[in-house]
C-alpha cells in the first residue's frame, strides 16, 4: 500500500511539474482561488476520488463527472483517485478541488490532508462537494462541517435519505449566479435529508421528501474564509449524474467555485 501510495504521489508530482513549468512560460502566477491559467486560458479543477461506499461506484461516475465538468471549455479537470494527495502543495496550482469520495468503514484522510485542504479554501481556493463526500471525514473532523457548510451525521443518526426514486429539485435562488436562468427539474437520485450543521449557507436549491413532506437543500454555497465552496448531495450514480438539471448545476457551481462567472459557458 505505501508503494502504491507512492507511486501515486509520484505522478502527481510529474503532472504539477508539467503545469508548473507550462504556467512559467507563459509568465503565470498560480495562486488559489484565482483562474489558474493552462492552455486556453483554462482553469485547472482537481477531481479527489478513489474511494466510496460500495454502492457508489466511482470508477463510473468519475469520469462522467469529469467529462460534464469540460463541457465548460474554460476548465480543465484532473482526476486523482487517492485522498490522501490533498496534503499535495499542488493545491496551490488548481482554482477549485471537487471531493468525490468517501472513506466507507475506514478513517479519512489524516490530519495534514485536512489542513491542507482546509488552508486552501480559507486561503482562496474553491471547493465542490458532491452527493457522499458530505460525509467524507463522518465524525473524525469537526471542522469539516463548517468547512461543507452541511454534511453528513454518520451512520448512527436515523435515516440517511429517502428511498432511490424520482422527485424534483426546486431552484429556489433565482438571484445567484449558479442558479440564475435555471429552471426546475426531474431527476431520480437519492434526496439526503441527513445533512447537519449550524454554518451559515444561502441555499440555492431545495427537493420534498416523500417520507417527512420537509424540504431539504439540494445546492447551496457558502464562503469560507477568502474560499467559495458549493455543495450539492445529488450524484447518487451514473444515472443521476448524466440527468441534465444535475449535469448543468454541477458544472455551474464548479465554474462559481474556482472563480469564474457560470454563466459565461451557457
Amino acid at each position: 500500500m505505501e508503494t502504491r501510495i507512492l507511486h501515486r504521489r509520484q505522478q502527481f508530482a510529474s503532472v504539477l511539474v508539467g503545469c508548473v513549468a507550462l504556467a512559467s512560460g507563459q509568465g503565470i502566477t498560480a495562486a488559489p482561488g484565482a483562474a489558474t491559467a493552462t492552455t486556453n486560458a483554462q482553469v485547472r479543477i482537481l477531481l479527489v476520488t478513489g474511494i466510496d461506499y460500495p454502492g457508489h461506484l466511482w470508477r463510473q461516475t468519475a469520469p462522467i463527472l469529469r467529462d460534464q465538468l469540460e463541457k465548460d471549455k474554460r476548465l480543465s479537470v484532473l482526476v486523482v483517485e487517492d485522498p490522501q494527495l490533498l496534503d499535495s502543495t499542488a493545491l496551490t496550482n488548481y482554482a477549485a478541488v471537487v471531493l468525490h469520495f468517501q472513506n466507507w468503514q475506514t478513517p479519512g484522510p489524516g490530519a495534514a490532508q485536512r489542513e491542507s485542504l482546509r488552508s486552501f479554501v480559507e486561503n482562496g481556493g474553491g471547493l465542490v462537494l458532491v452527493h457522499f463526500a458530505c460525509g467524507a471525514w463522518h465524525g473524525e473532523w469537526p471542522e469539516f462541517k463548517n468547512l461543507a457548510g452541511r454534511a453528513w451525521f454518520g451512520p448512527n443518526g436515523g435515516r440517511q435519505h429517502d428511498p432511490h426514486g424520482a422527485f424534483t429539485v426546486n431552484i429556489r435562488d433565482t438571484g445567484h449566479p449558479v442558479t440564475a436562468g435555471l429552471r426546475d427539474f426531474e431527476t431520480t437520485d437519492e434526496l439526503y435529508t441527513c445533512l447537519e450543521g449550524e454554518a451559515p449557507i444561502r441555499v440555492l436549491a431545495t427537493a420534498k421528501s416523500k417520507v417527512d413532506g420537509k424540504d431539504y437543500p439540494m445546492a447551496f454555497v457558502r464562503d469560507y474564509g477568502r474560499g467559495r465552496v458549493f455543495h450539492s448531495p445529488l450524484g447518487h450514480d451514473a444515472a443521476a449524474f448524466a440527468n441534465e438539471g444535475t449535469d448543468r448545476l454541477l458544472r455551474r457551481g464548479t465554474s462559481w467555485a474556482a472563480g469564474l462567472d457560470p454563466n459565461e459557458d451557457d
